[in-house]
């Protein structure tokens, strides 16, 4: 009787979390999936169509469909790898025993905090090829200017470079991980006559493991949803170089307002990040270390 009474008292406390998730996250995507068998441009009735908005999309009657997945994945393949060893070479800095330790970590994860917006606005003046301060500061060394965002070549290396000032929460990241790391092992590898170079490359790295792991997919779910910094420094320019998937999916919604063709855009992008989360998760058994596991 008193364990049913505690199922009861269980359920109803989980109560709000699951209801928000059927009603909010749950119930929209089913909805969305339905939509995006259909026409539906908000103010005429859904009309059902079977999988031509994927056939679309696919057969390239679409042209803005493969150039937003070639931008997003040449900005993912850069800023993912860019940000964890930025973050992750903050972080080592951050561990170790410095005069204020505390403050230069709250400095590095300030900006992580700051909304979106105001970060990309900032931005989009220190890039500003004219009056912008980066070319101000390169003008003043000698050095070339560039003309960063507003340039089809460097407009996503511009962004990529952007995206490192907010690094801040991979950082803190790593940082508890870092510190989760037991002193011992090091110790063991100073008696056994190691330097540093050794303790990083079989201490730090292989306790770090999970925690790189984590951070890799979010990074790779992350990237693949960047939408503020094309939204509101680039709009997709210039020629669409940086028209990212989830702002060319904006602008099929509430530009154009082909809502059943957006749907079908976002399932395209949910079905493209659980595959490369899958892939990742299936090669972490090779290089992902977790302490006092036995492997074969």
């Amino acid at each position: 009787m008193r364990t049913k009474k505690e199922a009861i008292a269980g359920w109803l406390f989980a109560m709000p979390v699951v209801l928000g998730f059927i009603i909010f996250t749950l119930g929209p995507m089913l909805a969305s999936l339905v939509l995006s068998f259909t026409d539906y441009r908000v103010l005429i009735q859904p009309k059902f169509v079977g999988f031509d908005n994927y056939t679309n999309l696919f057969s390239g009657l679409d042209p803005f469909f493969y150039k937003s997945l070639l931008v997003t994945s040449y900005y993912v393949v850069l800023s993912v790898p860019a940000q964890l060893i930025f973050a992750f070479s903050i972080a080592l800095i951050m561990n170790r025993d410095i005069k204020f330790r505390a403050l230069f970590r709250s400095i590095y994860y300030l900006p992580s905090i700051v909304p979106a917006v105001a970060i990309s606005m900032i931005w989009l003046w220190l890039l500003n090829p004219d009056l912008g301060l980066v070319n101000s500061l390169l003008k003043s060394a000698g050095l070339p200017t560039s003309l960063w965002i507003f340039s089809e070549k460097t407009v996503i290396p511009s962004l990529v470079f952007m995206s490192l000032w907010t690094t801040g929460g991979t950082m803190v990241i790593f940082l508890a991980g870092l510190q989760g790391i037991p002193r011992h092992l090091y110790e063991a590898v100073e008696i056994d006559g190691g330097n540093s170079l050794q303790s990083f490359t079989h201490v730090t790295l292989p306790m770090m493991s999970p925690t790189i792991f984590f951070n890799l997919v979010m990074g790779f779910i992350g990237g693949f949803q960047s939408f503020t910094s094309a939204y509101i420094m680039t709009q997709g320019g210039p020629n669409n170089a940086s028209l990212f998937y989830v702002f060319y999916l904006y602008r099929e919604a509430f530009t154009f307002q082909k809502m059943g063709s957006a749907s079908a855009i976002a399932w395209v992008l949910f079905v493209i990040i659980s595959i490369l989360t899958v892939l990742v998760f299936r090669s972490s058994n090779m290089w992902v270390y977790y302490e006092g596991e036995a492997k074969n």
